[in-house]
């Protein structure tokens, strides 16, 4: 038979890629989504994390599929292998990494995304504009002029990666694009919190300059930068012949949470005349949640802010951003001519600024309409609600870890991450008992290093957890500990 090109089709088959039923289809994609949502609607009853057994590891080590399978199967396989081994962050006692529930809304908004398939990288259609509103709205919300710009990423990692690359084009001219680092006048040096994300130093390599010329300041007690030391090792620095060019502060170490202290740095990066951007991948959306404002107090002086949706704002992987207070800075750090990106005045070619002339990526997703949706749809003042929630089952915690006659405290709680381990007892006991209440599937905390003691670290994100999940992950780690 032949398709409808006139090319010759194997018997009985279309020649493209869609459902030869689609009634079927739709029974069976309704199907899907039906399991999803009980999926997440039922994810209490379920444990936090269980391993993969062997068999379910088989059957993602296959060879690659030839020929084709029925939907249904596929399906039952997604039913069966996938949904109970999930990481588990729905949980409303997921508790040991910085990671959002995400929400029924959002996993909507990334059906519809997907549904059209577009690529958000350029061109005059409506996902640019969807994304182009998410920046207005971030740059209302940390005070930015209107001439800021920001661009939807995989995560703070990358953003804060952006950042660095426009600090360095900023400080150098864009001619450095072409010539390379050889054309400074000297050494690029960037400064940093002893506390910052190791994403930081990896944006130093990445970038070129190298990790060993990103000094890491000395923190206080409570785990923020000091602005005195920063002061300071800027000082010498130029009067070693360096060229000081960044600052990054950090707004919530993913240790302990702890907040630098923005408005501080902010005057220091200005009297040296320093790029000061703020990685806010932890903390910064706790601007949406009025009695925490003062957290972030100063990030408004910043010139560009890195910070994750996919966590306290709980819309879906992947959702990093950046927001980038002089659009022009931004844009002369990635902006590139190619004459399959030519601009028209008007068409789908239309428009001055693409995506693509704000980062590295010409293939993007319609990141943006699972971001837009959740706040369209949820607001800020119910998401800040949440947020604030999370830092009020906090200070829950630490309330009961200080009342236990088992555990001790082993940080300040600056927001919603709770550092403790057991009253003289090793780091390999707290570790093994992380260990233990993850394969329990009761809870799934982390741990993490603080001054050289592997201590047990709960990051509470969770919009479904309640003070009564607290009790009972405070249940199950001291019955643990009693026994051990």
């Amino acid at each position: 038979m032949t398709g409808p090109d006139g090319e010759t089709c194997p018997a009985g088959r279309s020649r493209d890629l869609d459902p030869a039923d689609w009634a079927e289809f739709r029974r069976l994609a309704h199907a899907a989504l039906d399991d999803v949502i009980t999926h997440v609607q039922t994810i209490r009853e379920s444990a936090v994390w269980q391993p993969m057994p062997d068999e379910t590891r088989d059957r993602f080590a296959r060879s690659l599929p030839v020929s084709p399978r029925d939907l249904s199967d596929v399906l039952a396989d997604v039913r069966t292998q996938v949904l109970p081994f999930a990481s588990g962050n729905l949980h409303p006692r997921f508790m040991g990494w910085a990671q959002g529930a995400g929400t029924p809304v959002g996993m909507v908004a990334d059906m519809v995304a997907a549904g059209l398939n577009m690529n958000c990288g350029g061109r005059d259609h409506i996902g640019i504009e969807v994304e182009r509103q998410i920046v207005r709205w971030m740059a209302e919300a940390f005070g930015y002029s209107d001439g800021a710009s920001g661009l939807l990423l995989t995560g703070s990692s990358m953003a804060n990666f952006l950042a660095v690359t426009i600090a360095k084009v900023n400080a150098m001219g864009p001619k450095s694009r072409e010539t390379g680092l050889r054309s400074a006048d000297g050494q690029l040096v960037a400064y940093t919190s002893a506390e910052a994300h190791s994403c930081i130093a990896q944006a130093m390599q990445l970038s070129g300059i190298g990790s060993a010329n990103l000094r890491r300041i000395e923190v206080d007690a409570a785990g923020r930068l000091r602005p005195e030391a920063l002061k300071a090792s800027i000082t010498v620095d130029r009067a070693r012949g360096f060229l000081p060019f960044l600052v990054v502060a950090t707004a919530g170490t993913v240790n302990t949470g702890a907040i630098d202290p923005l408005a501080d740095i902010a005057r220091v990066a200005s009297e040296e005349k320093l790029w000061f951007h703020v990685d806010g991948a932890i903390g910064a959306l706790s601007i949406f949640a009025p009695p925490l404002r003062h957290v972030c107090a100063g990030i408004e002086m910043s010139d560009s802010v890195a910070l994750d949706f996919h966590k306290w704002g709980h819309v879906p992987y992947e959702a990093g951003f950046l927001l980038v207070k002089d659009g022009a800075a931004h844009r002369q750090a990635f902006a590139e001519s190619a004459a399959y990106l030519q601009r028209g005045e008007r068409g789908l070619a239309a428009g001055e600024t693409w995506p693509c002339d704000l980062g590295p990526d010409l293939s993007r997703g319609f990141r943006a309409l699972k971001t837009w949706m959740t706040i369209e749809t949820l607001g800020t003042a119910r998401i800040g609600d949440a947020i604030l929630h999370t830092c009020e089952l906090a200070s829950y915690l630490a309330e009961q870890v200080r009342q236990s006659p088992i555990f001790e405290l082993k940080h300040t709680v600056a927001l919603n991450i709770v550092c403790f381990g057991v009253k003289g007892g090793s780091s390999e006991v707290n570790r093994q008992l992380v260990m233990d209440l993850q394969e329990a599937g009761t809870a799934a905390p982390s741990w993490t290093t603080i001054d050289g003691e592997l201590v047990i670290r709960c990051a509470i994100f969770n919009h479904r957890t309640t003070r009564a999940d607290v009790d009972q992950f405070m249940d199950a780690i001291s019955g643990l500990a009693s026994e051990a």
